[in-house]
C-alpha cells in the first residue's frame, strides 16, 4: 500500500496532475512560429525551455538506466537549438522527444524507487527531473499567456 502511494506521488510529480496543467501537454497547440518567440524581457523562447527539458529528460533515462551520462560543465550546455524551430515538423520532432522522454521516466518510476545506481537513488533522480519540470512548465505557460497562446487544447488549471 505505502509503495503503491509511492509511485502515484513520483508519478503526480513528473506529470504536474494535480498541481498544474500536465506537463506533457503545456506545449500542445503552440504554433511552431510562436514557439520560437521570444519577447522583450523574456530570457527563453518555449522551443528553448522544451530543449532544455528534453535534455535533462534524456539525461536522467540515460542515467537511470546504468549510464554516466556527462554533466555540463557550464548551464548553457544544457540549452541545446537555437531560438526557434526552422519549421513545424522540426516543432513536431522536438515535441515528440520531449514526450518520449517524459514517457520513459514514467516507466521507470514502477520499478523499485529505493534502489541507487549512482549518487542518487531513482526517487530522488525522478523527484528532481518532475521538480525541474514544473518550474520550466510553469515559465511556458507564464510565456504562452504573454503570446495569447494559453491554454492548451487540453486546457489547464486556469480557474
Amino acid at each position: 500500500m505505502k509503495r503503491d502511494a509511492l509511485h502515484r506521488t513520483v508519478r503526480s510529480a513528473l506529470t504536474g496532475e494535480g498541481a498544474h496543467a500536465e506537463t506533457r501537454d503545456v506545449f500542445d497547440g503552440l504554433d511552431w512560429k510562436l514557439a520560437g518567440t521570444r519577447p522583450p524581457g523574456v530570457p527563453h523562447s518555449a522551443y528553448q525551455l522544451l530543449g532544455h527539458m528534453t535534455y535533462w529528460q534524456e539525461w536522467a533515462v540515460r542515467w537511470l538506466d546504468g549510464e554516466d551520462p556527462a554533466t555540463p560543465k557550464h548551464a548553457a550546455g544544457s540549452w541545446p537549438g537555437g531560438q526557434g524551430p526552422a519549421t513545424a515538423a522540426e516543432w513536431r520532432h522536438a515535441v515528440g522527444r520531449f514526450r518520449q522522454a517524459l514517457d520513459a521516466l514514467e516507466q521507470r518510476s514502477t520499478g523499485d524507487l529505493l534502489a541507487k545506481p549512482g549518487s542518487k537513488t531513482v526517487l530522488e533522480m525522478l523527484q528532481t527531473i518532475g521538480s525541474h519540470n514544473s518550474y520550466h512548465a510553469g515559465q511556458v505557460a507564464i510565456l504562452r499567456q504573454v503570446l495569447d497562446a494559453w491554454p492548451p487544447p487540453s486546457g489547464g488549471l486556469t480557474w
